[in-house]
């Protein structure tokens, strides 16, 4: 079997819901599980939704309710030159779901209220494209992702029960026949809905991929495959054609939008190769992420973390940035939820690189306050360069002025101002 996922930009519309027909009108003779995101930019205004839920902002919740209807039926209405009127009731049932938990009092903690609601992005977007398919003669069955995926109560960030999941999948996607399901959600123990975080409709495939044990697994994106930096903000920029699962988990922790680590993981563990490939040009071959391969072509690998934050601590009687006082310190970044993507250390001082968080950033400053001489700048970006050569490190140094500036054999990280 090959997992395809599709995420929301590939569905954001109907001419992309029938270019996925035509997509996967290539493949009849292969079973395959179709993972689907919500269309476009559903999940923020369902956000909003929950925004306005919370808030007891009922007006708001009403139109942003119809707003979303009216979106979805109207990409119902040009996929289908005759009434589908089976689907539209289908998802009108759908949202008049949403409409019954959005005018009940809130159950459960900020997390769990979001869950509920969200998820019904990619059940709605997943009732259309599986329809859409069938009506153009790609046969599918459309799964539940909440009756397959099963999770803890980590609403938000939920983690996999594997032995359920896998007997649960297992139970549904049988041989000789192709499906489609919903990326990014599941259920806890007690059937309520949970999502999965970051990146969690690639998260989906990969576990599809693991439980099955899939030949493939395919992202089909906007762009020709991976490239060795964002054009937006490096020129001359290359396709990657082969890079290895520990390069790509690599250039994902220093902040690449590559694939994040928690979907390569359960690939890399069942040797299921990970492609990425543009889905307006199905001549490109794409990306291929495997174990064992060499980074093809061999280039430097730019990353750029903008919003940046140099906080630097120093001791007050002088004495030596210890053991101890790092570990107080990490721990506090951690209870904190701010991730240290850079640190440098001398005898009596230490400099940490983070994100800029207005809501975190200014209570953890408080307690390292209590225990340091503490100054901050702001504004900065961080620079990352796998592989590095000269003439890489020149560029990045000519854009601005180093604050920071940290070397090992495969890795060279600046952080500037601007």
């Amino acid at each position: 079997m090959r997992i395809f996922k599709f995420g929301g930009a590939s569905v954001k519309d109907a001419a992309g819901v029938q270019r996925v027909a035509s997509i996967v009108q290539h493949f009849t003779a292969d079973d395959i599980l179709i993972v689907v995101s919500a269309m476009g930019k559903t999940t923020n205004a369902l956000e909003d939704l929950v925004k306005s839920f919370l808030n007891g902002k009922k007006e708001d919740c009403s139109k942003q309710l119809k707003d979303l209807k009216d979106s979805h039926q109207r990409i119902i209405d040009e996929l289908f030159p005759q009434s589908n009127e089976h689907l539209t009731n289908e998802v009108s049932e759908l949202f008049l779901q949403l409409e019954t938990i959005v005018e009940s009092p809130a159950v459960g903690s900020f997390n769990q209220v979001y869950d509920q609601i969200v998820s019904f992005g990619e059940l709605i977007s997943t009732k259309i494209v599986s329809a859409y398919l069938n009506f153009s003669g790609f046969e599918n069955r459309w799964l539940d992702a909440r009756k397959l995926i099963r999770t803890d109560q980590n609403y938000r960030a939920g983690r996999v029960n594997w032995n359920l999941t896998r007997r649960l999948v297992l139970d549904n996607v049988k041989s000789g026949n192709s499906y489609i399901t919903q990326g990014f959600i599941g259920s806890d123990d007690n059937f309520n809905p949970t999502t999965l975080g970051r990146e969690g409709s690639d998260y989906t495939a990969s576990v599809m991929a693991y439980v099955l044990q899939a030949e493939e697994v395919t992202i089909w994106k906007d762009v020709p495959g991976v490239l060795n930096g964002d054009p937006k903000v490096f020129q001359g920029t290359e396709l990657l054609k082969k890079i290895s699962f520990r390069e790509a988990i690599e250039l994902a922790f220093y902040g690449a939008s590559v694939i994040h680590p928690k979907t390569i993981q359960p690939l890399q563990e069942r040797g299921v190769p990970l492609r990425v490939r543009s889905f307006s040009d199905l001549e490109q071959e794409g990306t291929t992420i495997s174990e064992g391969v060499n980074l093809e072509p061999f280039l430097p690998c730019f990353i750029r973390k903008s919003q940046q934050q140099l906080i630097s601590l120093a001791t007050r009687d002088l004495a030596f940035i210890a053991e101890d006082h790092l570990s107080k310190i990490y721990k506090l970044f951690h209870e904190y939820g701010l991730r240290v993507n850079l640190s440098q250390h001398a005898a009596t001082s230490s400099s940490f690189c983070v994100n800029d968080d207005p809501i975190a950033t200014p209570a953890l400053l408080e307690q390292l306050k209590q225990s340091f001489d503490v100054s901050v700048i702001g504004d900065l970006e961080l620079y990352t360069v796998r592989h590095y050569d000269n003439s890489a490190v020149a560029d990045i140094q000519s854009r601005g002025r180093k604050l920071l500036e940290q070397v090992s054999t495969d890795t060279y990280q600046i952080v500037i101002r601007i």
